[in-house]
């Protein structure tokens, strides 16, 4: 695969050299609405608005529905709102979105229902100073590791937000993310994309005229005609209307590592208006999958995430109607769910001559760590900064993206699976099958052989930026009890600075408990007074 990757590079490289495209000018069509596409036209609008020889125009297919359930975001996503421009108040009530401060992840470890640890979006205490974990084993029999070198998992226990009303837009007093309604970001994506420029096509892309090169020319429309460009993103999702189908690109499934391949999901209304609103993405492990709990301001997002070959449809729903504490008929009266299927993976290639996949046109896997948004930022990011001005400077990018996202990808796989093999549940053979060692990545296997003795650290993690910080391997690993066979030697004056950072920890929880209101006494308070622009 590599050695046609790069003969193909060198080819086209040889045969376009260093052209300019026509005119100067960069003429940018993205295929598909949805997240992915309406992110990725807004963050390059705002960031080439200045630049007149840059077009963005956006083609979607009123008959293709959105997914529509990626609803949890990464702290990444509040710079990139500012950046293309849209007020926090007006995305929080826009979108109906709530505040996310990290993962509750309950009945992982086993299936005791008391069973529960979690992964804040807050950094450890002292991070840049030492590592902390070092000084934490001594205190693991006193204290969970999370609740030690963080005030955050008794913030998120406590249903409070993570800033006051008086905070800034986009600051925090405890580092945060998103939940949101997918359907109504896309509108408000959209919109906002437009007033910045975008050309907004409402189409089907019936034919991809091809350059003697292998590059796209123009996609045929059925009503538009021909539209040309000079970069074409791919944010069709499943379908994958450019890479997967045009270009054939394969998938690389990784379903042999992360089995799950189907969710059913359903919007639960509150009993109460009044009710709170978790202030966490709540993950609980089923006999045979597990379960999302998302709190907006209006509903809940729930979905059992499972593998077909384990779980049929009813079983499935059976599991969801359990969960929320009702019968099957009750479910079913109440509730329309829906059930979606994929494949997991991701494509062998992301950038094909002039066409590059973002979202679910270049992958998609389990939602268990929210990756799917954040995965489009980084590649709607990485194409604007890296924007090419000519043909030669394309075939750099596309290696480069390539590089990038790959590593990207098996990152994601590897950190999700962590999730599975440190579980010590035998309840079913679903369990037994993703626990398996031959299951697990080599790399993931490496890892876990070094943290026999070493705490994760930058060594296991040679990207600049990673996805999944020390810290987040941390927070997994320790929260289900995966600890050292040994301690390493410890200097007594780091020490004394670690054991002063845990009781800044403390004071810190105890002072935030006293100046936080709840999720959902906030969220009114913005509906009233809106958050103070910075």
């Amino acid at each position: 695969m590599q050695a046609t990757q790069s003969l193909e590079t060198d080819n086209l490289a040889a045969a376009l050299k260093v052209k300019s495209f026509e005119g100067g000018r960069v003429n940018i069509v993205v295929v598909g609405g949805g997240s992915a596409g309406w992110l990725t036209a807004a963050l390059l609008a705002a960031d080439h608005q200045a630049n007149p020889l840059v077009k963005i125009t956006l083609i979607e297919s009123a008959s293709v529905p959105t997914i529509g359930v990626g609803e949890g975001t990464w702290p990444s996503m509040r710079a990139t709102l500012a950046r293309i421009g849209i007020s926090e108040t007006e995305f929080l009530l826009s979108c109906d979105a709530s505040f996310k401060q990290g993962s509750v992840f309950r009945q992982w470890r086993s299936a005791a229902p008391q069973d529960c640890y979690y992964h804040p979006f807050t950094a450890p205490v002292a991070a840049d100073e030492l590592d902390i974990a070092d000084y934490w084993f001594s205190y693991q029999q006193q204290v969970e590791f999370a609740a030690a070198v963080s005030s955050q998992p008794a913030v998120i226990a406590a249903g409070l937000a993570p800033k006051r009303i008086s905070t800034p837009e986009y600051a925090f007093l405890q580092n945060y993310g998103y939940h949101l309604d997918a359907g109504k970001f896309v509108a408000l994506l959209s919109q906002h994309a437009k007033r910045l420029g975008v050309t907004h096509i409402m189409d089907d892309v019936v034919a991809v005229h091809s350059k003697v090169d292998g590059c796209i020319a123009a996609l045929q429309t059925a009503q538009h005609g021909a539209l040309t460009g000079d970069l074409f993103v791919d944010c069709s999702g499943l379908q994958s209307l450019l890479l997967g189908q045009h270009y054939q690109t394969p998938l690389v499934s990784v379903q042999h590592c992360l089995l799950n391949d189907s969710a059913l999901a359903v919007q639960v209304a509150y009993d109460d208006e009044r009710s709170p609103i978790a202030s966490a993405t709540l993950a609980t492990a089923q006999t045979q999958g597990w379960v999302w709990d998302i709190g907006l301001p209006t509903r809940r997002g729930v979905g059992f995430v499972h593998h077909s070959g384990h779980t049929n449809e009813e079983q499935a729903r059976a599991t969801l109607a359990q969960y929320l504490q009702l019968s099957e008929q009750q479910f079913t009266e109440r509730y329309q769910s829906r059930l979606i299927r994929f494949t997991p993976g991701y494509r062998e290639q992301f950038w094909r001559h002039n066409c590059v996949a973002v979202g679910m046109a270049a992958g998609f896997v389990e939602p268990l760590e929210a990756s799917a948004l954040v995965m489009v930022e980084l590649s709607a990011k990485f194409i604007s900064e890296q924007l090419p001005r000519s043909m030669a400077q394309l075939v750099i990018v596309a290696e480069r993206f390539n590089q990038t996202f790959s590593y990207r990808w098996q990152q994601i796989v590897e950190f999700l699976k962590l999730h599975y093999v440190l579980s010590t549940r035998d309840d079913s053979d679903y369990w037994l099958a993703q626990r398996a060692d031959s299951s697990m990545p080599a790399a993931l296997q490496q890892k876990l052989m070094m943290w026999q003795h070493f705490v994760p650290s930058r060594y296991d993690l040679p990207m600049a930026e990673e996805l999944f910080p020390a810290a987040s391997y941390q927070y997994i690993l320790y929260g289900m009890q995966h600890l050292p066979g040994s301690a390493r030697p410890l200097k007594a004056s780091s020490e004394v600075r670690a054991n002063h950072a845990f009781a800044e920890v403390q004071q810190k929880t105890q002072q935030l408990r006293a100046g936080l209101s709840s999720n959902r006494e906030l969220l009114n308070q913005i509906r009233v007074h809106g958050l103070q622009k910075i």
